[in-house]
Formats: C-alpha cells, sequence, structure tokens
C-alpha cells in the first residue's frame, strides 16, 4: 500500500509528466513554405539555434502549390504558413475561414517573364501564361500587368502549374508556355537560360505586400505564447541573415537549402537585402502593399461589390508587438 507521502510524490512525478510532455506537444510546430529565397529567416532561426533557444523545434515542409498550404494550415496538418498574403484573404473570403495574417516578410520581388520570342506585352494575345492557382496572388499581379498594357482576361489562356519551382521548370521546358511571374532565385535563372523580363511587378501595380505568416485565428488565441517565441526567433534570423558580416554564411545556407548554385544565390542575395523591394525589416507588414492586394481583389474578381474593404479584419499584429518589445 503506498502512504501519502508516496501517493504525493506519484502523483508530483505524474504531473510534472504531463507538464513536460505537453510543453514538447506545444514546442513541436511545422510550418509550410514555398521553397524560396524569402525564407532566409526560418533558415536562420533553424541553422543558428534562435528557434531552439526559445524552445521550439519547427519542421519546414515544402507545399507544391497553394492550394495543398492553405487545406492543410485548415486541417492543422500544420499551424503556421508563409507565402503571398492574398492567399490568406482567399481563405477567409472564398473558403470562410478564421485566420489571422501575423507577420510581413518581402514585397516579393516578381517580374513577369516571357519566352525569347516575345517582344512586348502584345505578343502575349492568345497565348498561354501559367500560374499557381488561377485567383490568388501572384496571377491576380500578372493579370493586372496584361490589363495594364491592353490585354484584358479572355485575350491570352491560363494554365495552372503550381509555385514558381515548377512554373519555371515548365517554361524551360515547354515553349507553348508564353510567360509566368517569377521571382528570385528563380527568374534569374530563367533569364540566363533565355527568358525575357517584361518588368518588374511593382513598377506597374504600385506596392504590393508578398510574403507574410498567418495562422488559423483560434490557434493564434490558444498558442499566443508560442507564436511570440515563433515570431521573435524569425525576427532574431532575419537579422543575422541580413547582418553585411554574415553575407557569405547566408549564402551558403540558401545555397544548401535551395539546392541552387552559389553564383544565383549571390545575386539573389543582394536583390533580397534591399529594404524596398526586397525584405522588409524585422519583417514588418506593408500595410499600404496590403491594401493593393485587397484592391486587386475587388477590382480583378469582383469581390466585396468592387470596393476593397478594411484590412483590419485579417491582420492582428499583437503577437509581432509583444515579441518586438521582448527582443
Amino acid at each position: 500500500m503506498i502512504g501519502r507521502l508516496g501517493r504525493a510524490v506519484v502523483g508530483a512525478a505524474t504531473a510534472l509528466a504531463a507538464m513536460t510532455g505537453g510543453a514538447a506537444a506545444q514546442t513541436q510546430l511545422k510550418v509550410m513554405v514555398f521553397p524560396s529565397f524569402t525564407n532566409l529567416a526560418l533558415f536562420a532561426a533553424q541553422a543558428q539555434g534562435f528557434f531552439a533557444k526559445h524552445g521550439l523545434a519547427v519542421e519546414l515542409l515544402n507545399t507544391p502549390n497553394s492550394e495543398v498550404l492553405r487545406e492543410g494550415l485548415a486541417k492543422g496538418d500544420h499551424q503556421i504558413v508563409h507565402a503571398a498574403v492574398d492567399n490568406a484573404v482567399a481563405m477567409a473570403e472564398v473558403a470562410k475561414l478564421n485566420v489571422a495574417v501575423i507577420l510581413g516578410g518581402d514585397s516579393g520581388l516578381n517580374a513577369l517573364y516571357a519566352q525569347p520570342e516575345i517582344k512586348s506585352y502584345e505578343d502575349l494575345r492568345g497565348k498561354t501564361v501559367i500560374v499557381d492557382a488561377p485567383d490568388t496572388a501572384f496571377a491576380l499581379l500578372l493579370y493586372k500587368m496584361l490589363d495594364v498594357k491592353g490585354l484584358k482576361k479572355g485575350s491570352y489562356d491560363i494554365k495552372p502549374i503550381g509555385g514558381t519551382p515548377l512554373r519555371i521548370e515548365a517554361m524551360l521546358t515547354d515553349k507553348s508556355l508564353a510567360a509566368s511571374m517569377l521571382n528570385p532565385p528563380f527568374s534569374i535563372r530563367g533569364e540566363r537560360a533565355g527568358l525575357k523580363s517584361l518588368g518588374q511587378a511593382v513598377d506597374v501595380t504600385g506596392p504590393y505586400q508578398s510574403g507574410s505568416a498567418w495562422v488559423m485565428r483560434p490557434w493564434g488565441e490558444a498558442h499566443g505564447d508560442i507564436l511570440i517565441k515563433y515570431i521573435q526567433a524569425y525576427v532574431e534570423g532575419l537579422r543575422w541573415g541580413l547582418t553585411p558580416g554574415n553575407r557569405e554564411a547566408a549564402n551558403a545556407l540558401l545555397a544548401e537549402r535551395l539546392k541552387l548554385p552559389s553564383d544565383i544565390v549571390a545575386a539573389t542575395y543582394d536583390m533580397a537585402k534591399d529594404p524596398v523591394r526586397g525584405f522588409a525589416v524585422d519583417a514588418k507588414f506593408d500595410l499600404e502593399g496590403f491594401r493593393n492586394v485587397l484592391k486587386l481583389r475587388a477590382e480583378i474578381l469582383g469581390q466585396w461589390g468592387g470596393q476593397a474593404p478594411p484590412p483590419d479584419k485579417y491582420l492582428d499584429f499583437s503577437y509581432y508587438q509583444r515579441a518586438l518589445a521582448g527582443l
């Protein structure tokens, strides 16, 4: 028979085991991303131990397309995603899911690339352009660029292919695929293989909030402390990656993780460190760029009766503000 002290010891041990197991379960995070230079902060936070310092074990998952990323987040297959913020809007407005954007990132560095024989926008009339998904993010940028240059939807064909790595491979192997939005390092590779830039998206459409992170809002509310630690580690990773003295190490990390030649990675890094077109300082969210994202959806997809809604309904920067205050 176990006495009172024995029962107390057993009870305490059981409680400690439960707490330890619970903490371990909470600190395991699955984060889904597109394979891109925009993941520098995540790579650095893993490699430099910033996640571990904050008690987090982060598994990075590459997505083939935005549907897998969005559906997996909704089902709880992963807890955090990093991608073009327009995908978060699509989750909220099309799928009617309760999401919260928690972090900024970058403008995307997107440009419209075409096959070598395409000499002008007009040459795309009647041709096939390829996108990730036809109703989100960079596809809308593509439609807007073509519209500004005189090509209305319907004057070209649209083919969904998947994320940027899949689109660059498709364009290089199938010359009938006339154009697509590309960003570095894939745009650099495409240009060296003969693809032709028809211009940077932001030069045609104006400011654009691209990369961001978001979660299912109920999950975030239940795991606020974990989100704060995650954001702190992310910002520390970004700061490390953009420190001039770490340029060589950051390039080596990108080359290793993205499986790309060092010269392409170096060119990508030099573009991405631009605080206007590339990485935002401390991953700050560009509210004006996001208003433009909403405006594009209203204009091109006809949502909200053509009038973009206030951006606040999609955003929750309370975690970000508390994270930065603690750094």
